[in-house]
């Protein structure tokens, strides 16, 4: 155990290991005008952080009525994982993570993106190996800012949640974490936006002294 009292990292993915909000935004427009609807209007940073059920509620009304919500996500994951080439490590995120693992620590990632969209970030950070496992929205019933996908990462970890430091770039995820009772480690490469953090990092490699 670390000076700190932590023993484990739990991750969050889009944002804070990989710039995926572009795609994800190109992802959305996509399935959006195949569906039969231009959204193209909206800025690329509309739905940061946000549940897909919530944006499917503030996208469904400008979709024809008879496009089902599954038919739409699946439009979506499937687009977004075929062009996961274009997806770009964070800084340091990699190294940081690689880090971790020399010195024992085990690493989870925790999302609020569906299954097959964080088994295509994982695959394009090339980082399966250094983690223990990986939970996506698919796995939980209440996503982030709901305390329940930090609270199955801890309890399958094994470790009290105060022994597991989660690594959050949006305000959502941070409320997660806080909840579940974990060590919450803002990241905040831009500025702030987080209402209550234990540590605001702007490089992922702040994290490290913690494990040290």
């Amino acid at each position: 155990m670390s000076a700190h009292g932590l023993r484990a990292v739990a991750w969050d993915i889009d944002g804070t290991l990989i710039d995926s909000e572009p795609l994800h935004h190109r992802a959305l427009v996509a399935a959006c005008r195949a569906l039969g609807s231009d959204i193209s209007d909206l800025p690329d940073q509309a739905f940061r952080g946000i549940h897909m059920g919530d944006v499917w509620k503030q996208i469904a009304p400008r979709l024809p009525a008879d496009v089902a919500q599954a038919e739409w996500l699946a439009r979506i994951n499937d687009h977004y994982v075929a062009h996961r080439d274009s997806l770009i490590a964070l800084p340091g995120a990699v190294a940081t993570i690689r880090a971790l693992a020399r010195l024992g620590v085990p690493q989870v990632c925790v999302s609020n993106s569906s299954r097959s969209v964080v088994d295509a970030n994982i695959d394009a950070l090339g980082i399966a190996d250094a983690l223990a496992f990986s939970l996506s929205l698919d796995d939980v019933t209440n996503g982030k800012p709901d305390p329940e996908p930090y609270r199955c990462a801890c309890a399958r970890l094994g470790l009290p949640p105060q022994e597991v430091a989660a690594i959050e770039d949006s305000r959502s995820g941070a409320l997660s974490a806080r909840a579940a009772s974990l060590y919450v480690v803002g990241y905040t490469p831009s500025g702030g936006g987080f209402d209550s953090v234990d540590l605001e990092i702007d490089r992922l490699e702040n994290i490290l002294p913690l494990f040290s």
